[in-house]
């Protein structure tokens, strides 16, 4: 029988205290209790996810501590000198992709929600290109892909902030993939209640919206790899 692996009450209560008290003396003061409450249930998640989506998208499993994100912040480039995350997150990159954006699956939780999404964010700028020449192109059917993805229980919507107010250049202005190709960030994501963070159905929940936004990220991962050999392999088979 599976082992249920979910959070507790000590868990969010170490991230509300560490949301007040962002500093490296409340962290060093109490770091037993973020491995014990915070990284080893987190582990233990993803690895339990792992072994879920692995029929599914075998390209993104890889060892949890490798998916699971550091709690520390870079502060280099930002203003926020704040030293830590006050939300405990994973990334599911796609195998090749792990040092770029690509497309995969992303999770946190804090006291506040459960977000789970999957698509491409931020991507690098001949990724940036790629997807919009491609979306040009396969509009129509990445807009059945999302719909395909938000139905069914899900609770996934679509997801794009930041969208540029003008086409981006070189594409024309009365474009019919108009939101599509002026959009920065494309896929699908879910806000769920932080209490589902305290229950044995977190996992499946989980589950249940990386199945649903796969063929997304697999469309958007397939656009960023046109013109290399995976995906020239990946052209012959149909995408949709």
């Amino acid at each position: 029988m599976a082992k249920e692996v979910y959070f507790t009450e000590e868990t969010m209560k170490f991230l509300r205290g560490l949301k007040k008290h962002n500093d490296r003396e409340w962290f060093e003061a109490r770091r037993d209790v973020y491995e014990r409450a915070v990284k080893v249930p987190m582990l233990a998640l993803v690895e339990a996810i792992n072994a879920k989506i692995v029929g599914f998208a075998p390209e993104h499993v890889r060892p949890a501590n490798k998916i699971t994100m550091r709690i520390y912040r870079d502060t280099r480039f930002s203003k926020n000198k704040a030293p830590y995350k006050t939300q405990v997150a994973a990334w599911w990159a796609r195998r090749g992709m792990e040092k770029t954006s690509g497309g995969g699956y992303y999770m946190h939780v804090n006291p506040d929600e459960v977000l789970i999404a999957g698509g491409v964010y931020m991507p690098e700028r001949e990724q940036l290109l790629k997807i919009r020449t491609w979306m040009a192109e396969n509009h129509e059917a990445y807009r059945k892909l999302l719909k395909r993805a938000m139905r069914g229980g899900s609770g996934l919507s679509l997801s794009g902030e930041d969208a540029l107010t003008r086409m981006p250049k070189g594409f024309p202005a009365e474009h019919p993939a108009d939101e599509l190709l002026r959009a920065k960030n494309w896929g699908v994501s879910v806000r769920l209640p932080a209490a589902l963070a305290l229950q044995p159905a977190l996992l499946g929940e989980v589950v249940k919206r990386i199945k649903a936004a796969t063929p997304v990220v697999e469309a958007l991962n397939g656009a960023i790899l046109l013109g290399s050999d995976e995906g020239e392999r990946r052209v012959r088979r149909p995408l949709f």
